[in-house]
């Protein structure tokens, strides 16, 4: 049995997001910069660098990042 998917107003901020677009963030105290790899309903799969992976404790250099969590460089 499944359940229709409910449709929701996306807000403005996270409409206008695109692939490949550069955001930054901060995660452990350090600041991160990366490219969206893929755009979920509440969040960002963003890739980062192999150094900033290290640096924050990421165990690759794919992690995800809340709307509310980020900003656009």
């Amino acid at each position: 049995m499944a359940f229709p998917r409910k449709d929701r107003p996306v807000s403005d901020f996270v409409a206008l997001r695109q692939v490949d677009e550069v955001i930054s963030f901060n995660r452990n105290d350090h600041e991160v910069s990366g490219t969206i790899f893929k755009i979920l309903e509440n969040s960002v799969i963003v890739k980062i660098s192999d150094a900033d992976a290290e640096q924050i404790g990421a165990a690759s250099n794919m992690t995800v990042v809340a709307h509310k969590n980020y900003t656009v460089v």
